[in-house]
């Protein structure tokens, strides 16, 4: 998994910034949203509720907010219909993308993602190409110098995680989606803090990206992707050298 931590390091700014804006929210409100609405709002039975209501509580999304996405899910509440739309494509030099949308409007969001990828020399795949690359995990960072390895190994794989590996001063953890609730509430339990904790898509195999410019066009097309409204998620297959990362990271 090495490349996807320090993705993830970036995008986990990001992503507080974005909190400011209120965009973590109304995101997190659509993917509730429709989750309740495919498998409804028991939580028990939802996993994918649960993860979701995870993601709320840690970006301190109002419990209002939470209870309005459930009743719109549930018909409670009037609320706009939602489509779930996926694009896959590539980034100049083979870098898989595939993106996550739900919208109430299928032709703006078609439009709005085409531009960006005609924006940066992207290309379109056909439906499965890139996906066939990438497997749905349960993925979690802990921070490496704040719990002993041979501590969290044994909690970890005891809650049911297949593997736990140490990158960049980071401990990375998979699981398999059905385990990944189990997991992270046994590090929950044992006051174990998480950098980032969501069932995600995880490529097979990474495709290298040493030169800088090339990673700041990618990392400024991903933005502009997931800086969409209709866009819930953009994943990548990229490893950018981590050289090259320390630097953009800085900038």
């Amino acid at each position: 998994m090495s490349g996807h931590s320090k993705w993830a390091n970036i995008k986990h700014k990001k992503a507080a910034a974005d909190a400011k804006k209120g965009k973590v929210f109304s995101k997190l409100a659509r993917e509730i949203t429709i989750c309740v609405r495919q498998s409804g709002a028991d939580e028990a039975s939802n996993l994918t509720l649960r993860t979701l209501l995870q993601k709320a509580k840690q970006a301190n999304m109002p419990a209002d907010n939470v209870d309005r996405a459930i009743k719109k899910g549930t018909g409670e509440l009037q609320g706009g219909s939602l489509d779930e739309l996926m694009f896959e494509g590539f980034a100049g030099g083979g870098v898989g993308i595939i993106v996550h949308c739900l919208t109430d409007n299928r032709n703006r969001t078609v439009a709005e993602v085409r531009h960006i990828f005609s924006k940066y020399d992207g290309k379109f795949a056909q439906q499965g190409q890139v996906m066939r690359g990438f497997e749905r995990k349960g993925y979690i960072l802990v921070d490496a110098g704040k719990v002993e390895e041979d501590k969290l190994m044994e909690l970890v794989l005891e809650a049911g995680a297949e593997d736990m590996k140490q990158e960049e001063g980071q401990y990375e953890i998979t699981t398999d989606p059905s385990q990944y609730n189990e997991v992270s509430n046994a590090l929950s339990e044992a006051g174990i803090e998480t950098i980032e904790s969501d069932l995600t898509l995880l490529p097979h195999n990474w495709v290298q990206v040493a030169e800088k410019s090339k990673a700041a066009s990618l990392l400024r097309f991903t933005e502009e992707l997931e800086d969409l409204d209709d866009v819930q998620n953009v994943y990548s297959n990229a490893d950018v050298d981590e050289k090259v990362m320390a630097e953009l990271s800085e900038e």
